[in-house]
């Protein structure tokens, strides 16, 4: 019968001598669901300083393995021997691979140094330095491809610092290293055979050579006998079991992830790697980033393909085995999705109105058929479910479960099945598209939603509205492009300036008054009168090529024509202001409506027609 029983709490010793040995040997391994490397520079001398001081450094938590149930991987640096392992390091990765880092010196940006300050020629000294303590020099290369500074790589000018290099102190037979180590260092104070006193200063010479070699040795000594304990889980030890106690031991640390946690269960049942494919999903399909963080999408994707809930209990509930062989599948919905949501003007997760819908429309294109009349059919669905998303309050609250039904019921319209004998699904029974049970948001409801770089569905659906349009910039006339929002070239920004609506008590920070163009426009907007603006526009190009512009964004050019407040009384001005601005507010809700009536109907919109109808009835 298998033994499950916890590790005894008593912890066992072992030096750092032994922890090298294994290492070196290729017997001690870290499951890949571990993260790599994270402390800094500081927290790594730290860790240095408490090892040649001989304090506690804590315990670290071993799996034995008889055989590996994770896939693993070695110690950052440690040699790749192919040998058997015997031992996972479930905790104290950080504490381990520092050490044998540092004591070997291979950081590729900086070196590690034991600072002697008594015998530091170079800097002035201070009563509050340390006697003893370890150091860092941070390294870099020149045009020549050198590796800079120079003097770490001097015995002799480390030395007149006060620095004796890390790697002199690993664990190991490396005597001749480190006694020509100190030859090199000291070789520029050795005194000539004809020096006056010669033999005086020589015995003087070696007697301080050895005072160096034993001062190294001392640390050595110290350094290779210290006492890193642990506690080791017995090889029967459940992989469930192991993960527990793994994520236990990290609270100081940033939490184990729902992705790190499938992850290693993926590895464990198929012995594969789901970096490696979550890394060429990225390199095949690069947009798909843009959305989410990938190991998100993969998971709540694959979730809904076994027809599970989108969240961590559907993630948990899935077969892990299935999700691997689904995975081309699962690759080329989330592709499909990026385009989709780039042809309907959404570039980015900061433009994103819920993400909620992402893994729904990915799920959706692993059955949607590939002949082109049927995929059109079924796409024109997904733009009455993406926009009807947006403009109801379907995700406002539980988005997991609500996206999980939305699903089954368009998976189910797109594979034409039947509910009952001879009926089939429709669009009511899809609850997003149920007009009874999720209106469309209305004029009322949008004039009063907030400024969209707020995370707010209503509010990033607006501006979803005018990206879907082109949103112009005002000025150059470029469309809006997901590469101008990587370079921060558009920004948020108000049609009808701030500061008059301020100084009028009117409130600014609206959807329905926000446009996302280039800050160039907007300082040459600044606080003119939206009239004077236009004027100014109209005198540098075509009346007809600005007003396009505008269109792009929705917004009502004769309602934004407004100005004439400098001669105006306080009390005027501000009565104009705030008339002038609920007429532009209330207009460009208006046609915000009627793109919402469209785009949730699954047609594709141009601003004209819009405008037109609005202006039609």
């Amino acid at each position: 019968m298998m033994n499950n029983k916890m590790p005894s709490s008593s912890a066992q010793d072992r030096q750092v001598s032994i922890w090298f040995q294994k290492i070196q040997n290729g017997e001690i391994k870290l499951p890949r669901f571990q993260r790599h490397q994270a402390w800094d520079r500081n927290r790594i001398a730290s860790l240095l300083d408490t090892v040649i001081l001989n304090l506690p450094l804590g315990v670290t938590l071993l799996l034995n393995v008889d055989k590996e149930h994770f896939v693993s991987r070695y110690i950052a640096t440690a040699p790749e021997t192919g040998a058997r392992v015997t031992e996972h390091l479930l905790d104290g990765q950080q504490r381990l691979t520092s050490l044998w880092r540092t004591l070997h010196n291979n950081y590729e940006d900086v070196k590690f140094f034991l600072y002697i300050s008594k015998y530091d020629r170079y800097f002035e000294k201070t009563e509050e330095a340390l006697e003893v303590n370890v150091f860092y020099k941070t390294r870099y290369q020149n045009k020549k491809g050198n590796l800079m500074p120079l003097w770490a790589d001097s015995p002799n000018d480390s030395f007149q610092r006060g620095l004796i290099p890390m790697e002199l102190f690993r664990p190991g037979d490396i005597s001749s290293e480190y006694e020509k180590w100190v030859d090199d260092a000291l070789l520029p104070m050795k005194p000539a055979s004809g020096d006056e006193n010669y033999e005086d200063k020589l015995f003087s010479w070696m007697n301080f050579k050895n005072e160096i070699l034993k001062i190294i040795r001392d640390y050595r000594e110290t350094i290779s006998h210290f006492n890193l304990p642990y506690l080791a889980l017995p090889s029967q030890t459940s992989k469930d079991t192991a993960l527990q106690v793994f994520i236990n031991m990290n609270t100081n640390s940033k939490p184990l992830s729902q992705y790190d946690i499938i992850r290693a269960e993926i590895e464990g049942v198929k012995g594969v790697s789901l970096d490696d494919y979550q890394h060429k999903l990225d390199a095949d399909y690069p947009n798909i980033h843009y959305y989410f963080e990938l190991p998100f999408l993969i998971l709540a994707t694959s979730a809904l393909i076994q027809d599970k809930l989108p969240n961590q209990r559907g993630m948990w509930d899935m077969q892990k085995d299935t999700l691997v062989e689904n995975w081309d599948l699962m690759c080329s919905g989330l592709a499909k999705m990026a385009t989709f949501m780039e042809s309907q003007g959404i570039h980015d997760k900061n433009r994103l109105p819920t993400n909620a819908v992402l893994s729904v429309i990915a799920a959706l294109y692993t059955v949607i058929p590939e002949n082109l009349d049927a995929r059109g059919q079924a796409e024109i669905l997904l733009k009455k479910y993406l926009w009807s998303s947006f403009f109801t309050d379907r995700y406002e609250n539980s988005a997991a479960s609500n996206a999980y039904a939305d699903f089954i019921a368009l998976k189910s319209i797109i594979l034409k099945k039947e509910k009952a004998p001879d009926v089939y699904f429709t669009e009511k029974d899809v609850p997003v598209l149920n007009r009874e049970k999720y209106s469309l948001t209305t004029i009322d409801e949008l004039v009063k939603v907030g400024w969209p770089k707020r995370e707010n569905i209503r509010a990033r659906g607006i501006m979803a509205v005018f990206t879907k349009l082109g949103a112009m910039d005002f000025a150059d006339g470029s469309t809006l492009t997901r590469q101008q929002l990587i370079d921060s070239r558009r920004h948020y920004h108000h049609v009808f300036p701030d500061a008059i609506l301020k100084e009028a008590e009117v409130e600014s920070y609206l959807a329905l008054n926000c446009s996302l163009i280039t800050d160039k426009t907007n300082l040459n907007i600044s606080n003119k009168e939206p009239f004077k603006y236009l004027k100014e526009r109209y005198d540098w190009t075509s009346e007809d090529i600005v007003n396009a512009r505008l269109k792009s964004h929705l917004i009502p050019i004769e309602e934004l024509k407004n100005g004439g407040y400098e001669n105006l009384s306080p009390e005027d001005k501000k009565e104009k202001v705030t008339t002038d601005f609920e007429a532009f507010i209330k207009k460009r809700g208006q046609y915000v409506v009627q793109a919402i009536s469209q785009l949730t109907s699954g047609n594709d919109i141009s601003a004209n027609d819009i405008i037109n109808k609005v202006e039609e009835i």
